[in-house]
Protein backbone atom coordinates (compact mmCIF):
# COMPACT_ATOMS: atom_id res chain seq x y z
CA UNK A 1 0.00 0.00 0.00
CA UNK A 2 1.31 3.19 -0.97
CA UNK A 3 1.28 6.25 1.39
CA UNK A 4 1.21 10.23 0.59
CA UNK A 5 4.87 11.63 2.10
CA UNK A 6 3.69 14.58 3.90
CA UNK A 7 5.59 17.72 4.27
CA UNK A 8 4.90 20.76 5.72
CA UNK A 9 5.10 22.12 1.83
CA UNK A 10 2.11 20.19 1.17
CA UNK A 11 0.18 21.66 4.22
CA UNK A 12 -2.87 23.94 3.14
CA UNK A 13 -2.15 26.25 6.08
CA UNK A 14 1.45 26.70 5.30
CA UNK A 15 0.32 27.74 1.60
CA UNK A 16 -1.92 29.68 2.93
CA UNK A 17 0.50 31.24 5.57
CA UNK A 18 3.11 31.82 2.55
CA UNK A 19 0.97 33.31 0.68
CA UNK A 20 0.20 35.97 2.95
CA UNK A 21 3.47 36.65 3.74
CA UNK A 22 4.35 36.92 0.68
CA UNK A 23 1.53 39.53 -0.37
CA UNK A 24 2.01 41.40 2.70
CA UNK A 25 5.95 41.72 1.59
CA UNK A 26 5.41 42.73 -2.04
CA UNK A 27 2.63 45.30 -0.44
CA UNK A 28 5.21 46.41 1.61
CA UNK A 29 7.82 46.94 -1.36
CA UNK A 30 5.12 48.25 -3.93
CA UNK A 31 4.45 50.63 -1.16
CA UNK A 32 7.98 51.75 -0.13
CA UNK A 33 8.76 52.03 -3.81
CA UNK A 34 5.52 54.39 -4.54
CA UNK A 35 6.55 56.25 -1.60
CA UNK A 36 9.93 56.75 -2.48
CA UNK A 37 9.13 57.63 -5.90
CA UNK A 38 6.93 60.18 -5.35
CA UNK A 39 9.07 61.77 -2.50
CA UNK A 40 11.93 61.87 -4.89
CA UNK A 41 10.05 63.13 -8.03
CA UNK A 42 10.60 67.21 -6.86
CA UNK A 43 7.12 67.16 -5.48
CA UNK A 44 5.47 68.23 -8.10
CA UNK A 45 2.32 66.42 -8.19
CA UNK A 46 2.05 66.52 -4.35
CA UNK A 47 3.15 69.75 -3.62
CA UNK A 48 0.44 71.64 -6.23
CA UNK A 49 -2.00 69.75 -4.07
CA UNK A 50 -0.45 70.65 -0.83
CA UNK A 51 -0.70 74.02 -1.71
CA UNK A 52 -4.35 73.74 -2.81
CA UNK A 53 -4.93 72.15 1.01
CA UNK A 54 -3.43 75.10 2.56
CA UNK A 55 -5.18 77.91 0.74
CA UNK A 56 -8.58 76.11 1.61
CA UNK A 57 -7.37 75.85 5.08
CA UNK A 58 -5.89 79.08 5.44
CA UNK A 59 -9.53 80.72 3.69
CA UNK A 60 -11.44 78.73 6.51
CA UNK A 61 -9.29 80.55 9.12
CA UNK A 62 -9.63 84.38 7.60
CA UNK A 63 -10.91 86.23 9.84
CA UNK A 64 -12.84 89.68 9.10
CA UNK A 65 -13.70 92.88 10.83
CA UNK A 66 -17.12 94.40 11.49
CA UNK A 67 -17.48 96.11 8.06
CA UNK A 68 -16.34 92.45 6.64
CA UNK A 69 -12.90 93.12 5.18
CA UNK A 70 -10.23 90.39 5.68
CA UNK A 71 -7.87 91.63 8.72
CA UNK A 72 -5.54 88.79 9.26
CA UNK A 73 -6.08 84.91 10.49
CA UNK A 74 -7.42 83.03 12.97
CA UNK A 75 -4.61 80.54 14.28
CA UNK A 76 -4.65 80.36 17.83
CA UNK A 77 -1.70 77.41 17.50
CA UNK A 78 1.56 79.30 16.49
CA UNK A 79 1.70 82.78 14.98
CA UNK A 80 1.65 81.92 11.53
CA UNK A 81 3.21 85.53 10.30
CA UNK A 82 6.77 84.93 11.80
CA UNK A 83 6.77 82.37 8.93
CA UNK A 84 5.42 84.84 5.90
CA UNK A 85 7.70 87.34 7.56
CA UNK A 86 10.93 84.92 7.84
CA UNK A 87 10.86 83.35 4.48
CA UNK A 88 9.27 86.45 1.98
CA UNK A 89 11.37 84.65 -0.60
CA UNK A 90 9.86 81.43 -0.07
CA UNK A 91 6.27 81.69 0.54
CA UNK A 92 3.62 84.55 0.45
CA UNK A 93 -0.06 85.08 0.78
CA UNK A 94 -2.50 87.75 -0.06
CA UNK A 95 -6.37 88.66 -0.36
CA UNK A 96 -7.96 90.50 -2.59
CA UNK A 97 -11.33 92.08 -4.16
CA UNK A 98 -13.78 91.19 -6.18
CA UNK A 99 -12.12 94.22 -8.72
CA UNK A 100 -8.28 92.58 -7.85
CA UNK A 101 -7.89 94.89 -5.30
CA UNK A 102 -5.14 93.56 -2.36
CA UNK A 103 -6.81 94.66 1.07
CA UNK A 104 -4.50 92.08 2.96
CA UNK A 105 -1.27 90.56 2.12
CA UNK A 106 2.14 89.09 3.80
CA UNK A 107 5.53 90.58 4.06
CA UNK A 108 6.61 89.71 0.85
CA UNK A 109 4.14 92.43 -0.76
CA UNK A 110 3.08 93.01 -4.36
CA UNK A 111 6.74 92.38 -5.58
CA UNK A 112 6.65 88.39 -4.85
CA UNK A 113 3.30 88.00 -7.48
CA UNK A 114 4.13 91.19 -9.80
CA UNK A 115 5.90 88.42 -12.44
CA UNK A 116 2.50 85.99 -12.11
CA UNK A 117 0.02 86.51 -14.96
CA UNK A 118 -1.80 83.48 -13.68
CA UNK A 119 -2.25 85.24 -10.43
CA UNK A 120 -3.51 88.21 -11.81
CA UNK A 121 -6.88 85.91 -12.89
CA UNK A 122 -9.33 85.55 -10.06
CA UNK A 123 -10.87 82.15 -10.02
CA UNK A 124 -10.77 79.24 -8.18
CA UNK A 125 -7.57 76.64 -8.87
CA UNK A 126 -3.90 76.47 -8.95
CA UNK A 127 -0.98 77.72 -11.00
CA UNK A 128 2.75 78.16 -11.26
CA UNK A 129 4.80 81.05 -11.94
CA UNK A 130 8.67 81.92 -11.33
CA UNK A 131 9.98 84.52 -8.74
CA UNK A 132 13.18 85.79 -9.27
CA UNK A 133 13.78 82.40 -11.78
CA UNK A 134 12.58 80.32 -8.64
CA UNK A 135 9.82 77.90 -9.88
CA UNK A 136 6.96 78.85 -7.51
CA UNK A 137 3.11 77.04 -7.01
CA UNK A 138 0.35 78.47 -6.05
CA UNK A 139 -3.51 78.25 -5.22
CA UNK A 140 -6.02 80.63 -5.04
CA UNK A 141 -9.86 80.32 -3.16
CA UNK A 142 -13.03 82.07 -2.85
CA UNK A 143 -13.83 82.98 0.25
CA UNK A 144 -17.88 84.73 0.32
CA UNK A 145 -18.78 86.89 3.56
CA UNK A 146 -21.49 89.09 3.93
CA UNK A 147 -22.39 89.12 0.07
CA UNK A 148 -19.42 89.79 -1.30
CA UNK A 149 -16.40 87.68 -2.86
CA UNK A 150 -13.10 87.44 -1.44
CA UNK A 151 -10.24 85.65 -3.06
CA UNK A 152 -7.21 84.46 -0.86
CA UNK A 153 -3.57 83.36 -3.24
CA UNK A 154 -1.09 81.44 -1.28
CA UNK A 155 2.23 80.56 -3.24
CA UNK A 156 5.36 78.75 -2.20
CA UNK A 157 8.19 77.75 -3.82
CA UNK A 158 9.04 74.58 -5.23
CA UNK A 159 12.62 74.01 -3.61
CA UNK A 160 10.63 74.88 -0.10
CA UNK A 161 7.72 72.38 -0.96
CA UNK A 162 10.58 69.88 -1.99
CA UNK A 163 12.81 70.52 1.40
CA UNK A 164 9.55 70.04 3.68
CA UNK A 165 8.86 66.66 1.99
CA UNK A 166 12.30 65.89 2.46
CA UNK A 167 12.32 66.68 6.18
CA UNK A 168 8.75 65.70 6.99
CA UNK A 169 7.16 63.27 4.28
CA UNK A 170 10.26 60.63 3.89
CA UNK A 171 9.98 60.16 7.76
CA UNK A 172 6.31 60.10 8.28
CA UNK A 173 6.52 57.93 5.35
CA UNK A 174 8.52 55.67 6.59
CA UNK A 175 7.30 55.69 9.98
CA UNK A 176 3.95 55.03 8.64
CA UNK A 177 5.31 51.76 6.57
CA UNK A 178 6.78 50.52 9.65
CA UNK A 179 3.73 50.98 11.72
CA UNK A 180 1.56 48.84 8.64
CA UNK A 181 4.08 46.14 8.86
CA UNK A 182 4.26 45.82 12.68
CA UNK A 183 0.30 45.62 12.26
CA UNK A 184 0.42 43.71 9.42
CA UNK A 185 2.68 41.21 11.13
CA UNK A 186 1.31 41.08 14.97
CA UNK A 187 -2.23 41.83 14.11
CA UNK A 188 -3.66 40.21 10.89
CA UNK A 189 -0.88 36.92 11.12
CA UNK A 190 -2.24 35.70 14.67
CA UNK A 191 -5.87 36.59 12.90
CA UNK A 192 -4.39 34.54 9.30
CA UNK A 193 -3.15 31.89 11.85
CA UNK A 194 -6.14 31.08 13.78
CA UNK A 195 -8.65 31.53 11.45
CA UNK A 196 -6.75 28.78 9.68
CA UNK A 197 -6.74 26.73 12.18
CA UNK A 198 -10.57 26.95 13.45
CA UNK A 199 -11.40 26.11 9.60
CA UNK A 200 -8.93 23.17 9.57
CA UNK A 201 -10.88 21.78 12.26
CA UNK A 202 -13.00 19.73 10.73
CA UNK A 203 -10.68 18.56 8.48
CA UNK A 204 -8.71 17.24 11.05
CA UNK A 205 -12.32 15.51 12.74
CA UNK A 206 -12.66 14.00 9.00
CA UNK A 207 -9.20 12.76 8.77
CA UNK A 208 -9.63 11.09 12.51
CA UNK A 209 -12.80 9.58 11.14
CA UNK A 210 -11.55 8.29 8.04
CA UNK A 211 -8.27 6.26 10.09
CA UNK A 212 -11.00 4.65 12.54
CA UNK A 213 -12.78 3.19 10.06
CA UNK A 214 -12.26 -0.63 9.35
CA UNK A 215 -13.96 -3.53 7.85
CA UNK A 216 -15.93 -3.61 11.26
CA UNK A 217 -17.20 -0.26 10.50
CA UNK A 218 -17.64 0.11 7.02
CA UNK A 219 -21.22 1.40 8.40
CA UNK A 220 -19.53 4.26 9.56
CA UNK A 221 -19.94 7.93 7.17
CA UNK A 222 -17.57 10.78 7.45
CA UNK A 223 -19.13 13.39 9.03
CA UNK A 224 -20.03 16.77 6.40
CA UNK A 225 -21.02 19.45 8.84
CA UNK A 226 -19.39 22.55 9.02
CA UNK A 227 -16.93 20.92 6.38
CA UNK A 228 -15.32 23.88 4.02
CA UNK A 229 -17.85 24.30 0.54
CA UNK A 230 -14.66 23.60 -1.30
CA UNK A 231 -14.00 20.11 0.36
CA UNK A 232 -17.18 19.19 1.04
CA UNK A 233 -17.57 17.65 -2.15
CA UNK A 234 -14.48 15.04 -1.57
CA UNK A 235 -16.62 14.54 1.84
CA UNK A 236 -19.55 13.58 0.06
CA UNK A 237 -17.67 11.45 -2.52
CA UNK A 238 -15.72 9.79 0.21
CA UNK A 239 -18.90 8.99 1.71
CA UNK A 240 -20.18 7.35 -1.82
CA UNK A 241 -17.31 4.95 -1.78
CA UNK A 242 -18.04 3.46 1.34
CA UNK A 243 -21.39 2.43 0.41
CA UNK A 244 -20.65 0.86 -2.43
CA UNK A 245 -17.78 -0.73 -0.25
CA UNK A 246 -20.07 -1.82 2.57
CA UNK A 247 -22.17 -2.75 -0.05
CA UNK A 248 -19.26 -5.39 -1.85
CA UNK A 249 -18.26 -6.55 1.79
CA UNK A 250 -21.57 -7.71 2.60
CA UNK A 251 -22.13 -9.60 -0.30
CA UNK A 252 -18.95 -10.99 -0.30
CA UNK A 253 -19.83 -12.04 3.07
CA UNK A 254 -23.01 -13.31 2.24
CA UNK A 255 -21.92 -15.56 -0.51
CA UNK A 256 -18.66 -17.21 1.53
CA UNK A 257 -21.73 -18.05 4.71
CA UNK A 258 -24.02 -18.87 1.73
CA UNK A 259 -21.43 -20.95 -0.59
CA UNK A 260 -19.84 -22.81 2.96
CA UNK A 261 -23.23 -23.09 4.19
CA UNK A 262 -24.95 -24.97 1.04
CA UNK A 263 -21.56 -27.26 0.63
CA UNK A 264 -22.45 -28.76 3.87
CA UNK A 265 -25.36 -30.51 3.00
CA UNK A 266 -23.91 -32.23 0.17
CA UNK A 267 -21.15 -33.31 2.01
CA UNK A 268 -22.87 -35.15 4.52
CA UNK A 269 -24.56 -37.16 2.02
CA UNK A 270 -21.51 -38.02 0.04
CA UNK A 271 -20.09 -39.19 3.79
CA UNK A 272 -22.66 -41.22 4.31
CA UNK A 273 -22.39 -42.85 1.21
CA UNK A 274 -18.68 -43.30 1.18
CA UNK A 275 -19.45 -44.92 5.00
CA UNK A 276 -22.14 -47.49 3.43
CA UNK A 277 -18.90 -48.67 1.20
CA UNK A 278 -16.85 -51.83 1.94
CA UNK A 279 -13.59 -51.24 3.88
CA UNK A 280 -10.44 -50.70 1.88
CA UNK A 281 -7.81 -47.98 1.00
CA UNK A 282 -10.31 -46.29 -1.46
CA UNK A 283 -12.59 -45.82 1.37
CA UNK A 284 -10.20 -44.29 3.57
CA UNK A 285 -8.66 -41.87 1.69
CA UNK A 286 -12.27 -40.41 0.46
CA UNK A 287 -13.08 -40.46 3.85
CA UNK A 288 -9.91 -38.34 4.63
CA UNK A 289 -10.57 -35.59 1.69
CA UNK A 290 -13.79 -35.67 2.96
CA UNK A 291 -12.99 -35.11 6.53
CA UNK A 292 -10.40 -32.11 5.00
CA UNK A 293 -13.10 -30.75 2.81
CA UNK A 294 -15.89 -30.59 5.83
CA UNK A 295 -13.14 -28.47 7.41
CA UNK A 296 -12.58 -26.19 5.32
CA UNK A 297 -15.88 -25.53 5.07
CA UNK A 298 -16.86 -25.32 8.71
CA UNK A 299 -13.88 -22.94 8.85
CA UNK A 300 -15.06 -20.77 6.36
CA UNK A 301 -18.61 -20.59 8.31
CA UNK A 302 -16.67 -19.65 11.17
CA UNK A 303 -14.86 -17.26 9.20
CA UNK A 304 -17.72 -15.20 8.20
CA UNK A 305 -19.18 -15.16 11.37
CA UNK A 306 -16.15 -13.64 13.27
CA UNK A 307 -16.45 -10.94 10.57
CA UNK A 308 -19.71 -10.10 11.84
CA UNK A 309 -20.23 -7.44 14.54
CA UNK A 310 -23.20 -8.35 15.00
CA UNK A 311 -22.81 -12.01 15.86
CA UNK A 312 -21.06 -11.26 19.16
CA UNK A 313 -22.78 -11.09 22.56
CA UNK A 314 -20.60 -9.90 25.23
CA UNK A 315 -20.61 -10.78 28.65
CA UNK A 316 -18.06 -10.82 31.71
CA UNK A 317 -15.96 -13.87 30.99
CA UNK A 318 -13.62 -15.72 33.16
CA UNK A 319 -10.19 -16.43 30.78
CA UNK A 320 -8.68 -19.22 32.94
CA UNK A 321 -11.94 -21.33 32.60
CA UNK A 322 -12.29 -20.76 29.00
CA UNK A 323 -8.58 -21.93 28.68
CA UNK A 324 -9.40 -25.33 30.50
CA UNK A 325 -12.31 -25.46 28.40
CA UNK A 326 -10.43 -25.30 25.06
CA UNK A 327 -7.21 -27.51 26.56
CA UNK A 328 -9.68 -30.46 27.54
CA UNK A 329 -11.52 -30.51 24.24
CA UNK A 330 -8.25 -30.52 22.46
CA UNK A 331 -6.83 -33.42 25.05
CA UNK A 332 -7.52 -36.21 22.35
CA UNK A 333 -6.11 -34.42 19.35
CA UNK A 334 -3.11 -34.13 21.82
CA UNK A 335 -2.45 -36.94 23.17
CA UNK A 336 -3.14 -38.41 19.41
CA UNK A 337 0.00 -36.28 18.28
CA UNK A 338 2.01 -36.82 22.05
CA UNK A 339 1.93 -33.49 22.98
CA UNK A 340 1.39 -32.42 26.76
CA UNK A 341 -1.11 -29.64 27.42
CA UNK A 342 0.10 -27.47 30.17
CA UNK A 343 -1.97 -24.42 31.58
CA UNK A 344 -0.47 -21.90 33.97
CA UNK A 345 -2.77 -19.58 35.56
CA UNK A 346 -1.62 -16.14 37.41
CA UNK A 347 -4.93 -14.63 37.97
CA UNK A 348 -7.38 -14.96 40.46
CA UNK A 349 -10.65 -15.32 38.41
CA UNK A 350 -9.80 -12.08 36.35
CA UNK A 351 -12.88 -11.76 33.93
CA UNK A 352 -12.56 -10.19 30.31
CA UNK A 353 -15.32 -8.82 28.53
CA UNK A 354 -16.29 -11.18 25.20
CA UNK A 355 -18.21 -13.25 23.46
CA UNK A 356 -17.84 -16.64 25.23
CA UNK A 357 -18.38 -18.96 22.21
CA UNK A 358 -16.05 -16.58 20.17
CA UNK A 359 -12.87 -16.59 22.91
CA UNK A 360 -13.07 -20.56 22.71
CA UNK A 361 -13.06 -20.63 18.99
CA UNK A 362 -9.81 -18.13 19.16
CA UNK A 363 -8.21 -20.20 22.15
CA UNK A 364 -9.31 -23.82 20.56
CA UNK A 365 -7.53 -22.55 16.96
CA UNK A 366 -4.75 -20.90 18.89
CA UNK A 367 -3.50 -24.50 20.38
CA UNK A 368 -4.79 -26.45 17.71
CA UNK A 369 -2.13 -24.44 15.50
CA UNK A 370 0.43 -25.31 18.47
CA UNK A 371 -0.52 -29.17 18.76
CA UNK A 372 0.07 -29.04 14.71
CA UNK A 373 3.71 -27.87 14.84
CA UNK A 374 4.72 -28.90 18.05
CA UNK A 375 7.42 -32.09 17.89
CA UNK A 376 6.52 -35.40 20.27
CA UNK A 377 6.99 -35.66 22.76
CA UNK A 378 7.15 -31.47 23.84
CA UNK A 379 4.37 -29.37 25.64
CA UNK A 380 2.40 -26.69 24.60
CA UNK A 381 2.34 -23.97 27.28
CA UNK A 382 -0.84 -21.92 27.61
CA UNK A 383 -0.68 -18.99 30.35
CA UNK A 384 -3.08 -16.88 31.39
CA UNK A 385 -2.55 -13.35 33.46
CA UNK A 386 -4.86 -10.63 34.23
CA UNK A 387 -4.39 -8.75 30.78
CA UNK A 388 -2.76 -11.75 28.20
CA UNK A 389 -3.33 -15.18 27.61
CA UNK A 390 -0.39 -16.65 25.54
CA UNK A 391 0.09 -19.88 23.87
CA UNK A 392 4.25 -21.47 22.80
CA UNK A 393 4.94 -24.52 21.30
CA UNK A 394 8.77 -26.06 20.92
CA UNK A 395 7.97 -26.64 17.28
CA UNK A 396 10.53 -25.38 14.33
CA UNK A 397 8.89 -21.88 14.45
CA UNK A 398 8.62 -19.47 11.81
CA UNK A 399 11.18 -17.50 10.05
CA UNK A 400 11.01 -13.33 10.85
CA UNK A 401 9.78 -12.67 6.72
CA UNK A 402 6.43 -14.78 6.63
CA UNK A 403 5.90 -13.94 10.63
CA UNK A 404 3.57 -10.63 9.64
CA UNK A 405 1.27 -13.13 7.02
CA UNK A 406 1.03 -15.44 9.98
CA UNK A 407 -2.73 -14.45 10.65
CA UNK A 408 -3.64 -14.23 6.64
CA UNK A 409 -6.54 -15.99 5.27
CA UNK A 410 -5.43 -19.20 3.53
CA UNK A 411 -1.63 -18.94 4.41
CA UNK A 412 0.17 -22.31 6.23
CA UNK A 413 3.07 -23.26 7.73
CA UNK A 414 5.49 -25.54 5.95
CA UNK A 415 5.66 -28.06 9.04
CA UNK A 416 1.95 -28.60 10.15
CA UNK A 417 1.09 -32.03 9.84
CA UNK A 418 -3.04 -31.85 8.57
CA UNK A 419 -4.27 -30.60 5.53
CA UNK A 420 -5.62 -27.33 7.02
CA UNK A 421 -7.46 -24.16 4.65
CA UNK A 422 -4.94 -22.01 6.82
CA UNK A 423 -8.19 -20.21 8.27
CA UNK A 424 -7.41 -20.74 12.12
CA UNK A 425 -5.29 -17.82 12.55
CA UNK A 426 -7.13 -15.75 10.36
CA UNK A 427 -10.20 -16.79 12.21
CA UNK A 428 -8.56 -16.07 15.45
CA UNK A 429 -7.41 -12.79 14.11
CA UNK A 430 -11.10 -11.67 13.48
CA UNK A 431 -12.30 -12.35 16.92
CA UNK A 432 -9.66 -10.55 18.55
CA UNK A 433 -10.35 -7.33 16.25
CA UNK A 434 -13.82 -7.21 17.12
CA UNK A 435 -13.12 -7.38 20.97
CA UNK A 436 -10.88 -4.66 20.74
CA UNK A 437 -7.87 -6.91 21.43
CA UNK A 438 -4.12 -7.63 19.89
CA UNK A 439 -3.38 -10.87 18.50
CA UNK A 440 0.57 -11.35 18.01
CA UNK A 441 2.77 -13.76 16.83
CA UNK A 442 6.32 -14.02 18.35
CA UNK A 443 9.55 -15.80 17.67
CA UNK A 444 10.39 -18.19 20.90
CA UNK A 445 13.68 -19.84 19.63
CA UNK A 446 12.59 -22.40 19.88
CA UNK A 447 8.74 -22.43 18.72
CA UNK A 448 7.01 -20.11 18.46
CA UNK A 449 4.73 -17.59 21.30
CA UNK A 450 1.12 -16.64 19.97
CA UNK A 451 -0.15 -13.92 22.53
CA UNK A 452 -3.64 -12.60 22.88
CA UNK A 453 -3.54 -9.09 24.63
CA UNK A 454 -6.45 -6.59 26.21
CA UNK A 455 -5.73 -3.08 25.20
CA UNK A 456 -4.28 -0.66 28.53
CA UNK A 457 -7.07 1.15 28.56
CA UNK A 458 -9.13 -1.98 29.06
CA UNK A 459 -8.51 -3.93 32.51
CA UNK A 460 -9.75 -6.52 33.85
CA UNK A 461 -10.80 -5.26 37.09
CA UNK A 462 -13.17 -2.58 35.78
CA UNK A 463 -14.90 -5.97 33.95
CA UNK A 464 -15.71 -7.65 37.38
Amino acid sequence: MRYVKTTWLNSLSAKVLLAYVAGAALSLLLIMLAAFAIVNSQGDILSGTDVAETTRDMAGELRFNSEGVPVGFDIEDFDLEWIFDSMKRETAYRVLDASGKVVLSSAAGEAFWRESEAARRLERGRFEFEHEGVAMRGATEAVERNGRIWYLQFAASARFLHLVYRAFALPFTGAGITLFSLVLLFVFGPCVYFTLRYTLKPLRAVSDSAAAISPRSLHARLPTNAIPTEIAPLVDSFNRVLERLEQGYRVQQEFLATAAHELKTPLALIRAQIELMGDGDDRRSLLNDLGHMTRQVQQLLLLAEASEAQSYRYTAVDVQEVAKEAASYLQRMADAADVHLVTFDSTSGAQWLADRGALFTLLKNLLENAIEHAPRGTEVRVEVSASAVSVRDWGPGVNQEPLSQIFSRFWRGAHRRDHGAGLGLAICQEIALAHGWALSAHRADPGLRLCLSLPAAEQPEQIA
